[in-house]
């Protein structure tokens, strides 16, 4: 997926444990779709994803969503990106086991505060572009 270009380090990682997860929902929920890779249901939250990832305030020290005080996903979205991630969480275990346990060491991590002033990636993207 190309947009995950405009991420890296700690986000880059947030979203390919996100796409991890969607892989593993779309197999079982959604099995007429094209072989190796996801329904267009499934792409277009990605899609989401990826931009909500690229916003988030907190920058590379996002908490983990469900910890996050700042909500950024609309509520339909926040609703599908929870369903997906409790029927894929406890199947990561399996096929990425280490992007699990991150995940779950992650989740103990306390709430932080409110986000830091212009810590976005797409902040520090737009200023390094002049």
């Amino acid at each position: 997926m190309a947009e995950a270009e405009l991420l890296s380090d700690q986000l880059l990682y947030e979203f390919r444990t996100m796409q991890a997860m969607v892989e593993i929902y779309c197999k079982v929920h959604h099995p007429l779709k094209p072989a190796r890779d996801v329904c267009l249901q499934c792409s277009e939250f990605l899609s989401y994803a990826n931009t909500r990832l690229d916003r988030c305030p907190y920058g590379q020290q996002k908490p983990t969503c469900n910890k996050c005080p700042v909500h950024c996903y609309k509520p339909q979205m926040k609703q599908k990106a929870r369903e997906i991630m409790m029927f894929a969480g406890p199947r990561m275990l399996l096929p990425h086991p280490i992007m699990a346990i991150k995940h779950l060491l992650a989740e103990r991590k306390p709430a932080p505060g409110l986000p830091p002033e212009k810590a976005s990636n797409r902040h520090f993207r737009k200023v390094k572009q002049g």
